[in-house]
């Protein structure tokens, strides 16, 4: 489904409180998994070792580090909103809440809900507190639940 497009950062506001749109699902594989643990050191055996965790971990399978499912929700967010004009600059701002309620499974899909919560106007710029739900196919736990800000420059 393509993004929704906006004018402009001010339209927002007649999104507060609604849902704005679903992602494409993305897989998770192994390989990506591997490569994360690399880049952030964290080389944890429930995430990169498959006989281990057969044997020994309560899921039967590697699993994907809770950050490197967050980190994922500015891909998600690509292909949820865009915002056409009347920007200078956009930022991640940072995150107020971020739970890992479910673990993504090593070969899921995922996707992100993607909800605007609210918006702060300041003279040069717009603060956009986005809820954000990434959730596995085929579960009925999220894997994420997270508010994200993101602020929009003038």
């Amino acid at each position: 489904m393509p993004p929704l497009i906006i004018k402009n950062v001010k339209d927002l506001h007649e999104y507060i409180g609604r849902e704005i749109g679903v992602s494409e699902w993305l897989l998770i594989s192994q390989e990506r998994v591997a490569q994360f643990a690399e880049a952030t050191e964290d080389r944890q055996w429930i995430h990169l070792d498959a006989a281990r965790a057969a044997a020994e971990s309560p899921y039967g399978v590697t699993i994907a580090h809770g950050f490197l499912t967050l980190s994922l929700v500015s891909h998600f967010m690509k292909d949820v909103i865009a915002i056409e004009g009347g920007l200078r600059f956009v930022v991640n701002y940072g995150l107020n809440r971020v739970r890992f309620p479910a673990p993504v499974k090593i070969g899921s899909r995922i996707r992100a809900r993607v909800a605007l919560a609210a918006l702060t106007e300041t003279p040069d710029s717009v603060d956009a507190s986005f809820s954000v739900t990434i959730e596995s196919e085929g579960s009925s736990k999220p894997n994420c639940v997270a508010e994200w800000i993101v602020r929009y420059y003038l």
